[in-house]
């Protein structure tokens, strides 16, 4: 189960600051549905080749600082 709770809202600026991250990735590969959030980790995990710790710390970190363009 992940650790964090995104809304749309969030989920938009957090998708941005992957986007920058890591640039192969298109919008339609990182789509986000409020309340699956298990399924997006599932996703991204996949997608950048990271484990779970590490796309969990990504996606907190960001949402730490969502008027940033850090990630």
């Amino acid at each position: 189960m992940a650790n964090f709770t995104l809304t749309a809202e969030n989920w938009e600026k957090v998708k941005i600051k992957f986007l920058r991250k890591y640039r192969d990735l298109s919008g339609a590969d990182i789509e986000f549905t409020p309340g699956k959030e298990e399924e997006l980790v599932q996703q991204l995990m996949q997608l950048v080749k990271r484990d779970r710790t590490y796309i969990e710390f990504t996606i907190n970190k960001a949402l730490a600082d969502l008027k940033g363009n850090r990630l």
